[in-house]
C-alpha cells in the first residue's frame, strides 16, 4: 500500500501564490507518474498537471504559466506552485500517483485525501 499526505492548501488572495505539497510513504514501492488534480463544489474532478519518473510534464490550459509541478524523488515527494492565483482555482486539490509496492504484481493509482485551496478577497 501507498499513503499519501497533501498540505499547503489555504486561503489566499487573488494574485497570491500557495505551494502544494504531497509525501508518499509504506512498503517499499516505485513511483511512476505524479498528479494533482481539483474538483470545485458542483463540477467534476479535473486533471491540472502531471510529471513522469523522467521528470516530462504537462498542464490543462487553464494553469499554463501560473502553475508548476515538480518532484523529489528522494523524499517521494510532488509539488505544485501556485502563482497569480485566480478565484476559478478555488478547489480541493487531490494529489494522484501511480506506484507499484514491490510485492504488487502491477501499478495502481493512489490518491490522498485533499486539501482545500480558496482564493477570494
Amino acid at each position: 500500500q501507498v499513503y499519501l499526505v497533501e498540505s499547503g492548501g489555504g486561503l489566499v488572495q487573488p494574485g497570491g501564490s500557495l505551494r502544494l505539497s504531497c509525501a508518499a510513504s509504506g512498503s517499499r514501492f516505485s513511483i511512476y507518474a505524479m498528479r494533482w488534480h481539483r474538483q470545485a463544489p458542483g463540477k467534476g474532478r479535473e486533471l491540472v498537471a502531471q510529471i513522469t519518473s523522467g521528470g516530462d510534464t504537462n498542464y490543462v490550459d487553464s494553469v499554463k504559466g501560473r502553475f508548476t509541478i515538480s518532484r523529489d524523488n528522494a523524499k517521494n515527494t510532488v509539488y505544485l506552485q501556485m502563482n497569480n492565483l485566480k478565484p476559478e482555482d478555488s478547489a480541493v486539490y487531490y494529489c494522484n500517483v501511480v506506484a507499484q509496492p514491490i510485492t504488487w504484481l502491477a501499478p495502481s493509482d493512489f490518491w490522498g485525501q485533499g486539501t482545500q485551496v480558496t482564493v477570494s478577497s
